[in-house]
């Protein structure tokens, strides 16, 4: 189920990027522009944060949803897919996680 829903909105958001600002959140967000769409990630992030921190389930759940929906308008805005990211994530696969940060660090 995850798989689907998230590859519907994908495509809901692609297809909304280019609507009318006036009636189109994602249209609205891609017109004004990258930086805008990264400072709406960057809320939603601090916000899941604040919610788990407070033990908050049921607004973790909620700003998770708003997290992964801003994430996927910003790497439309990028041009990259969720297969490319599930690509770099089966590229880690197996790698210990403080290997690959210091592989990163170079």
């Amino acid at each position: 189920m995850a798989d689907d829903i998230l590859a519907t909105l994908e495509t809901v958001i692609r297809e909304r990027r280019t609507g009318d600002p006036a009636t189109s959140y994602v249209a609205k967000l891609t017109h004004r522009g990258r930086a805008k769409i990264a400072q709406k990630l960057g809320e939603e992030a601090v916000e899941a944060a604040i919610a788990a921190v407070q033990d908050d389930r049921a607004g973790l759940t909620g700003e998770a949803a708003d997290l992964i929906f801003h994430l996927l308008v910003l790497l439309a805005d990028m041009d990259l897919t969720l297969d490319d990211v599930r690509a770099e994530l089966e590229r880690r696969e197996g790698v210990s996680g403080i290997d690959e940060k210091a592989a990163r660090a170079d």
